[in-house]
């Protein structure tokens, strides 16, 4: 599948998913730039990740004033191709996949460690 169309169904996806966000997260979550990507970025490659990760959360996290050691607002990167990879090239397992991984992305700007996502289903 093309990127021009992963990227299509991303953003109906990931559109769909907060507007399904309760309210007290849809606020915070509204003020978070999602990228879509097709592949991690160079630069988030020498960080040390894997190539196949399938989104990524950088910056401080909600509430969180920038700090000296982080200098990036904060923001979302889906990565699609490794998302439709995952997905093994099935388009409803692709949107489930990108909603779980928003969900996640989105959970680590709001704060929670990897115990609270697991607990909320978002692992």
């Amino acid at each position: 599948m093309n990127f021009s169309h992963l990227t299509a169904l991303a953003r109906t996806t990931v559109a769909a998913t907060q507007a399904r966000l309760p309210a007290t997260v849809r606020v915070p979550a509204a003020a978070v730039p999602v990228h879509l990507e097709a592949f991690p970025s160079e630069d988030i490659m020498e960080e040390g990740l894997e190539p196949d990760i399938l989104g990524l959360f950088v910056g401080p996290a909600y509430g969180d004033a920038p700090g000296e050691g982080n200098l990036v607002p904060p923001q979302i990167f889906l990565y699609l191709e490794n998302l439709w990879d995952f997905a093994e090239g099935d388009t409803q397992a692709f949107r489930d996949e990108v909603r779980l991984t928003y969900l996640h992305e989105l959970g680590h700007y709001l704060g929670w460690d990897e115990e609270e996502l697991t607990a909320r289903g978002l692992e």
